[in-house]
């Protein structure tokens, strides 16, 4: 169950297993994908669509059932909370898990909490992951569904994937304290070869949106600075889009309309108007991007992408000079179609589109002209039919 990107990290996550646990070898490895939001950004809390791929960065797992109840878990990870390995009973009706500290191992914990399969076993197990953290790839979601893939080896739930990707999220909700969307978890579920994945987050329906030009080429630029959304900044944003929700009469910003929004922008704040401009804004984008991306119309998607990162940075507030920097820089290249911050904001990365060949051209650029060459790239060329 190795993933594309997997070998090595699994190579790396077995060695220290056998480390860690007396030399043994782990009985079973699996691995999930992180993830690039190509448009649709905070649509997802707000019943809107999102258009994101999964990439080749993910996370294995690799470990083995214990006869002993008693659940130990090690990450590689050096960039998380200490410790970096933790020991706890299996949960049971009379005795459910909790979240506590580490905040790592809460993401771990409330998937084993929420598996809709069960009793769950004892085991030894340990993450390693290339997904970086804080850097708006889905760090958090590529370890969730890593966790509960694994749980699925030792005993299996009924295969509902849609489930899977909601048990997921409510871990996030109720252990790491983040009130995300559906999005991170349903496209490391869900996630296509050679596609990206339009997902109306109010339906749950999906749609796979080829993603196979093999001129075109998707780069994703690490600004280096690690975003953190569990703090008032990204609670406040989705409080102040229920409040918008609400002025206009609304289940949800899905259901508003930019006219129905300038009508009653006299009883909202300014601040809560221009939240409520990007996200009924933004769905519209991602609609009109899906199109775009299946009509090869590139030059209409790349504008797009710009008029989202516009929005997210003067509207909704989440974006920050470093972000604005590499944008700015990877416009300046001849072949690209458009670049914008991807992920919750507050750091993390950029998104950029262009033609294959100008690939390494806009990697020299954005290292000159960005951030001083203090940057790491993912680079994504898309196969041929």
């Amino acid at each position: 169950m190795a993933g594309p990107g997997a070998p090595p990290l699994l190579a790396a996550a077995c060695r220290a297993y056998g480390e860690a646990f007396g030399g043994a070898a782990a009985a079973r490895a699996v691995w999930a994908p992180g993830r690039v939001n190509l448009l649709g950004e905070h649509t997802d809390y707000n019943g809107g669509f999102v258009l994101p791929m999964a990439l080749q960065l993910g996370t294995v797992l690799v470990g083995s059932p214990t006869q002993d109840g008693t659940i130990s878990i090690l990450t590689t990870s050096e960039a998380v909370d200490e410790p970096r390995r933790v020991q706890f009973p299996a949960p049971s009706e009379s005795s459910p898990l909790s979240p506590g500290q580490p905040h790592w191992a809460n993401y771990v914990k409330g998937v084993i909490q929420h598996y809709r399969g069960g009793p769950v076993p004892g085991f030894n197990a340990v993450i390693a992951s290339d997904v970086p953290l804080g850097g708006g790839l889905s760090s958090s979601a590529s370890l969730e569904v890593a966790t509960y893939t694994f749980l699925q080896q030792f005993c299996p739930d009924d295969g509902d994937l849609v489930a899977k990707a909601l048990a997921c999220q409510k871990a996030e909700h109720t252990f790491a304290g983040m009130p995300c969307g559906i999005m991170d978890q349903f496209i490391s579920v869900m996630g296509k070869e050679g596609h990206a994945l339009l997902i109306d987050c109010r339906s749950l329906e999906t749609v796979p949106v080829p993603l196979t030009d093999a001129s075109l080429a998707v780069l994703i630029t690490n600004s280096n600075v690690r975003h953190a959304l569990t703090g008032s900044e990204y609670p406040t944003r989705r409080r102040q889009c229920q409040e918008a929700a609400a002025a206009l009469g609304k289940a949800s910003l899905r259901d508003a309309t930019m006219a129905e929004l300038e009508a009653a922008r006299g009883r909202l704040g300014e601040e809560v108007y221009r939240r409520a401009r990007h996200v009924i804004g933004e769905i519209e984008r991602t609609v009109r991007a899906a199109q775009a991306l299946r009509d090869r119309d590139y030059g209409t998607f790349g504008r797009l992408m710009v008029e989202s990162h516009n929005s997210l940075r003067d509207d909704y507030d989440v974006s920050c000079p470093e972000l604005d920097e590499l944008v700015a820089a990877a416009l300046e290249v001849d072949g690209v179609y458009g670049s914008r911050m991807t992920g919750g904001g507050f750091g993390g990365c950029t998104v950029t589109l262009l033609v294959a060949e100008a690939a390494e051209r806009a990697q020299q650029h954005i290292q000159v002209e960005g951030l001083g060459g203090n940057n790491a790239f993912e680079k994504k060329k898309e196969e041929a039919d």
